[in-house]
């Protein structure tokens, strides 16, 4: 391992490598563009494959025939090109391709504020495609998480055989912090045991590179049933497949606990947050603590499957749950539906290109519901 000064966009190209990436195809766009000029630095060098493309359609394309072909396959994007993907990223879960998806939220919708931060995309990196479809997507509020989250991404887009998307901010993604990057594997590094040999799950057909094995290999965007075979006359087998999926997502041990607990062992009241707005609520909770303030972070290191168990647990806990974003209320809705009114939900945040300040949040958590937050851990009326 060697400690540098490294950027949130060269640690998630770093961690790609980690897990054996050997095909890359992108398009330039801010706030991503480092990780495009990083892997078109490294890749090729290593003995992969790197592609710009004209475009974020034809880069998602290429991911996907790369990953057919037996490559470890990845692209990167930011909000307009990430919008472009949607069809794509639909096609891959169909096809249930293992891929990764890494995406720099900026400030939007369409061109937006190219060089300001935001989380806007979280309901689209779920919602995004048409359709039902699994769907995993994982966050990150430091370098070093950019790097194992994006590391972590290959494993679970191969475990679970469907795309998997990397949620970054343009401020994560351009922030410089000293970190400890493990030395890359040997370039040709073999494919993991059994990722492209043996029978995945649920009866899915296996991958072969194109022209080799002695199977047909049917890859459309139809739906198919057990047998790889398109399937159009009737859904059952269909929707079998896809609840076999997002049953497997779900119920996966690695996801369920992509959580992080901070002082909230004797928390009133408790913040959600995730990506830089993390930073922010951690900053504002010792703050609070410090003066005597009962409080605590969730963060959250996947977003989807939304971690339910986690949420539950936690409102079953305080006297509320205050979800910080930079957007205008976007996961704070399934963690509402989660919640299921154990305690009440409430939401700070913004779309204008700035940060939340860690005196907005702690403003917040003291006044969360119409009440304050004492010294004493009890409420009475603001």
């Amino acid at each position: 391992m060697a400690l540098r000064m490294t950027m949130g966009n060269e640690a998630a190209a770093m961690g790609a490598l980690a897990a054996g990436c050997d095909f890359f195809a992108g398009y330039p766009i801010t706030p991503a563009t480092e990780i495009l000029e990083e892997m078109g630095r490294r890749l090729p060098a290593r003995g992969g494959v790197f592609l710009q493309m004209e475009d974020e359609l034809a880069a998602m394309a290429a991911v996907i025939g790369a990953a057919w072909g037996g490559a470890r396959a990845m692209t990167a994007t930011s909000g307009p090109g990430f919008s472009l993907m949607q069809e794509h990223i639909g096609y891959a879960a169909l096809t249930q391709t293992p891929c990764v998806v890494v995406d720099a939220q900026r400030g939007g919708p369409s061109t937006g504020l190219p060089t300001l931060p935001a989380q806007g995309d979280v309901m689209q990196a779920r919602f995004g495609a048409h359709g039902d479809r699994p769907a995993i997507v994982l966050t990150a509020s430091s370098v070093w998480e950019a790097y194992a989250a994006t590391r972590q991404a290959f494993a679970l887009a191969e475990r679970h055989r469907t795309p998997v998307v990397v949620l970054l901010d343009a401020v994560i993604a351009h922030m410089r912090e000293p970190v400890e990057i493990f030395d890359l594997p040997p370039p040709g590094r073999a494919p993991w045991p059994g990722s492209r040999t043996t029978k995945p799950p649920f009866g899915r057909h296996p991958f072969a590179p194109f022209g080799g094995g002695r199977d047909p290999i049917v890859v459309t965007g139809l739906s198919h049933g057990e047998d790889g075979l398109p399937t159009t006359g009737s859904g059952q087998a269909a929707e079998r497949i896809l609840k076999d999926s997002i049953t497997a997502i779900a119920h996966d041990p690695e996801l369920a606990s992509g959580v992080e607990g901070f002082y909230l062992d004797d928390a009133r009241w408790a913040v959600v947050a995730y990506g830089i707005t993390a930073r922010a609520a951690q900053a504002a909770v010792e703050s609070l603590r410090a003066a005597g303030v009962p409080v605590g972070l969730l963060k959250l290191h996947v977003l989807w499957p939304l971690p339910e168990a986690a949420l539950i647990h936690l409102a079953d806990r305080v006297d509320g749950i205050l979800v910080a974003e930079l957007n205008l209320g976007q996961l704070v809705m399934p963690i509402r539906a989660a919640v299921a009114g154990r305690t009440p939900v409430e939401f700070v945040g913004r779309a204008d290109g700035l940060l939340l300040a860690p005196e907005e949040i702690g403003a917040r958590l003291r006044t969360g519901s119409g009440s304050v937050v004492t010294e004493q851990g009890g409420r009475r009326d603001a």
